[in-house]
């Protein structure tokens, strides 16, 4: 997402965020109501036309949405509204905003019962678990399978070990993929859990866990150069030979030693 997209997406979930946050509870049933409005989205190719459409009043946009979304809670009509009167630069955008949204009513309900910490750590050893685990991955995001098929194996792998809120949002991620790989969504709500701490998420490749220390002093590092805290999520790969590789959005660091490696390759053979 980016250009005025991003703008917009920004400027609607930090208005949202205080809403959220004083939901308590009822954040599961503002996020399960944001999900039917994506899935309805998804569905129909002229009402994501409607909605985005510049040269329609937001006015109009507005109405709209108190027509076709009459019966949801009031604070989910005025996030759609606050949605529908921003400038997207494509259709996908808008849907998948409100998406995020949704995400973050269920990220702010964690935080309200103090178990956000433990989901995303879940989230983190999850999106693991399937990178380690290929065959596991496909059969979650087997399109050809049902819902039901895949949300049974989601259960049957992981089920009665992960807090509400992980869970919630696992079944969303698998039951509902919206043409998203798994891993990439599961990456994506840890982006919107950061977000919502107004944090960033470096991603770290080593070849050996890294010590309470040594997080610390490239989260140090990190945050000298972002201007952010930084939340430091390190996955152990064998295949990487010294030094580490470090992904914060679509930059990256990569200081290993097979990597400097390939490089003089490249230099002696050029």
């Amino acid at each position: 997402m980016r250009g005025k997209s991003q703008a917009s997406h920004d400027a609607v979930l930090r208005l949202f965020d205080p809403v959220v946050t004083a939901a308590g509870k009822d954040g599961l049933m503002i996020a399960e109501q944001l999900f039917s409005v994506v899935d309805a989205l998804d569905s129909s190719a002229s009402l994501r036309r409607a909605m985005t459409d510049p040269a329609r009043p937001g006015t109009d946009k507005s109405v709209l949405v108190k027509q076709l979304f009459a019966g949801v809670d009031s604070r989910v009509e005025d996030v759609l509204v606050q949605f529908v009167s921003q400038r997207w630069s494509s259709e996908q955008d808008l849907a998948q905003s409100i998406e995020n949204a949704g995400v973050n009513a269920l990220l702010a309900y964690a935080e309200s019962d103090k178990t956000l910490a433990t989901v995303e750590e879940e989230l983190f050893r999850i999106e693991r678990l399937l990178v380690g685990e290929r065959d596991l991955l496909v059969a979650m995001g087997n399109r050809a399978a049902t819902k039901e098929t895949r949300l049974e194996l989601l259960d049957d792998v992981l089920g009665g070990k992960l807090a509400p809120v992980t869970k919630a949002l696992m079944e969303r991620a698998v039951g509902t993929p919206r043409g998203n790989r798994l891993v990439g969504a599961i990456k994506s709500m840890m982006d919107v859990a950061a977000w919502r701490r107004e944090r960033l998420v470096a991603w770290v490749s080593a070849a050996v866990e890294m010590s309470a220390s040594q997080r610390k002093r490239l989260g140090t590092i990190l945050q000298n150069i972002y201007g952010r805290e930084v939340q430091i999520n390190v996955a152990v790969d064998p295949a990487v030979i010294g030094g580490i590789r470090v992904q914060v959005g679509a930059e990256v660091v990569d200081g290993t030693v097979l990597t400097r490696l390939d490089e003089a390759r490249r230099r002696l053979v050029g």
